[in-house]
């Protein structure tokens, strides 16, 4: 899997960036968020809001395929900021 996209966000928010990941078969999966926390960047999935107001992810992530996308995204993130 890889970063496809990746629009850093400059607003006054917790929302580091916007992203898209391109899975290894091709497909693209629009709409991922880089968001700032007390304890660092996390990649946040999609979601919409339900008709009781909490958010639900759109896209549902093994815990293994959950740090694989954070390192990835923060990786990439930071490498942005760099150049």
């Amino acid at each position: 899997m890889k970063i496809n996209r990746m629009n850093p966000y400059n607003g006054n928010s917790k929302t580091a960036a916007f992203f898209d990941l391109e899975m290894d078969e091709g497909i693209v999966i629009k709409g991922f968020t880089l968001v700032k926390s007390s304890n660092g960047l996390f990649a946040s999935a999609p979601s919409e809001k339900g008709k009781d107001g909490k958010y639900y992810d759109k896209v549902l992530l093994s815990n293994e395929l959950k740090n694989q996308l954070n390192d990835i995204a923060v990786s990439h993130f930071n490498s942005m900021k760099n150049n």
